[in-house]
């Protein structure tokens, strides 16, 4: 019977002993790696509106830009360039006041750095999530491959390094979560609190918290049950013990939910009443009817103003590493499975909790989501896939004192997933493994592949190309021709091109038909049937025509 690798042992013994050492290293690896893009990608086409909001609820007081998002995360985006010195202008848009805030002083960069530098701490919270729940059910080994596999992720690095509300959703529904089983094991004052507190922090992050948690409960709940089938005493007893604990946790959270919004009080439009923090009804209200109108989406070619009910599935399928969906599926069968009589390990109910948890994300939004323009929309279920995911790794190890081909399965998926994730430095954003083909844009676009991020990228190119002219339909509102360097800025005819040359973002070819939309939908663009001279970035075509030639 062949035995594991001693190399293998003596390093494994080392991480066990020192996870809290490794999983900081970890963490400053992937902080390291997702501060090296803020300057070379340029801001992207939410970041400023989530700037000017966050800028003025700390310069003015007030929160009016939009309520559809909560504050929390656009706060943070603003907290660095307000300590920098920058204030609101009192624009009317949002998007024009934060492109505004950007370019102030002409340091744009710095102004975009540090804006970006107030999500990271986020992805600290969601990553310490990840390991601490793994750490507590199934050890400090797999804690820290929980935490590589996160931490490596190219969705997760993308959303970490951008200014926006998603990696603060992902890091307090994961927190929330993992608070609320601690506090249910042992209900303590103290525990509720913390319950209470990250829960109320993950309705102010993004207001997708408000339906996920449930769900995400609802879903431990009903696989607790089916595991344990205890008896109705024994559920009432459970629930009468954890009611003064729940009161208080309740407490915390809306109090939490409350400064937020700043100790707010006014009159709701929703209730028709004076209430704390009538932004808070009046946000919810907001996405609500952004669902029910839907959004123009984009899967596999169509355009659809209600969404897919398969866009989160096959956004996961081409957006993740392989060797981690690879991992995923097999760690996701141990953990439903009956576990090995005699083995030492957590039980069936809590092995199963990571894919409840993330199940129950993913289904809700097939089910309700009419928004598809993102995985970043569900980026909490990485949390629990990643346990699932280190659980299958870990059990390679384990069959390799058995299996002579395990170990080399093990490092070559772990090789493979770390390559592949250096690899796509720094363009973490528009990252696809090979199932989407070599024209991912044929797949998904928007903020899966194209949210403006190549617009430096394609004003150097047009500069050492020396043109004077190009046509454009830009994607992202930005001072292109005084701070990127691009030249004189013509609008593209979407029917036929310009003489000179000419450039389009795929999102707006795939997504928005360079501007069109469905005013025209019969409307056939010269940008799909004319191959392009060259690609820039990811995201960016370029063509060039002789001003000589004729239109056609």
């Amino acid at each position: 019977m062949p035995a594991k690798p001693a190399k293998w042992e003596a390093a494994l013994s080392w991480v066990e002993c020192h996870s809290t050492w490794t999983f900081v290293l970890l963490l400053a690896l992937a902080s390291l790696r997702i501060v090296a893009t803020y300057t070379v990608l340029n801001h992207t086409v939410d970041e400023p509106g989530h700037l000017a909001c966050g800028m003025e609820w700390l310069d003015k007081g007030t929160y009016r830009y939009t309520t559809e998002q909560p504050p929390l995360a656009r706060v943070a985006a603003a907290l660095g360039p307000y300590l920098a010195g920058l204030r609101s202008t009192g624009q009317d848009s949002k998007d024009t006041e934060g492109a505004l805030i950007l370019y102030t002083g002409g340091h744009y960069d710095r102004n975009l750095a540090l804006a970006r530098l107030g999500i990271l701490p986020f992805f600290w919270i969601a990553s310490a999530a990840v390991f601490l729940w793994a750490r507590k059910s199934l050890g400090p080994l797999t804690a820290c491959v929980a935490a590589l596999f996160f931490t490596f992720l190219p969705p997760v690095l993308a959303h970490a390094g951008l200014a926006t509300t998603d990696m603060a959703l992902a890091a307090f529904v994961t927190a929330s979560f993992f608070a609320g089983w601690c506090w249910f094991e042992r209900p303590t004052a103290r525990r509720a609190a913390a319950f209470g507190a990250l829960t109320g922090l993950a309705v102010i992050s993004k207001f997708s918290a408000v339906p996920f948690l449930p769900c995400a409960f609802a879903a431990a709940v009903v696989w607790s049950l089916w595991c344990q089938r205890p008896g109705v005493s024994r559920v009432w007893g459970l629930v009468r013990a954890r009611i003064p604990t729940l009161i208080l946790a309740v407490a915390v959270g809306l109090l939490t939910i409350w400064a937020g919004y700043r100790f707010s009080f006014g009159y709701s439009q929703a209730l028709k009443m004076n209430l704390p923090a009538p932004d808070l009804l009046s946000g919810i209200q907001d996405v609500l009817g952004h669902n029910e109108q839907g959004h123009t989406s984009y899967l596999l070619g169509q355009r659809s103003q209600s969404g897919f009910w398969y866009f989160y599935p096959v956004a996961l399928a081409v957006k993740t590493p392989m060797p981690f969906l690879a991992l995923l599926l097999f760690g996701g069968y141990l953990c439903l499975r009956e576990p090995e009589r005699g083995k030492p390990g957590p039980s069936r109910a809590q092995a199963g909790l990571p894919i409840a948890f993330s199940a129950a994300i993913l289904f809700f939004a097939v089910v309700f989501s009419h928004i598809n323009i993102g995985i970043r929309h569900i980026l909490p279920v990485y949390a629990g896939f990643s346990i699932a995911a280190a659980v299958g790794a870990m059990r390679l190890f384990e069959k390799a004192g058995t299996a002579k081909w395990a170990p080399y399965a093990l490092g070559g998926l772990l090789a493979w997933y770390a390559a592949g994730s250096a690899l796509a430095h720094p363009d973490y954003l528009p990252y696809f493994n090979f199932l989407a083909g070599a024209e991912p844009e044929k797949v998904l676009v928007d903020s899966d592949l194209d949210w403006g991020q190549d617009m430096k990228r394609l004003g150097r190119r047009l500069r050492e190309l020396g043109a004077r002219q190009v046509a454009f339909n830009p994607f992202i509102i930005a001072y292109l021709e005084a701070a990127h360097g691009f030249p004189h800025i013509e609008p593209m005819d979407p029917e036929f091109p310009s003489p000179g040359w000419n450039a389009a973002s795929v999102t707006m070819m795939k997504a928005n038909r360079l501007g069109l939309g469905d005013s025209d939908p019969g409307l056939e663009l010269w940008t799909d049937r004319i191959p392009p001279t060259q690609k820039i970035g990811n995201t960016t075509y370029l063509w060039y025509f002789p001003p000589d030639q004729r239109r056609r």
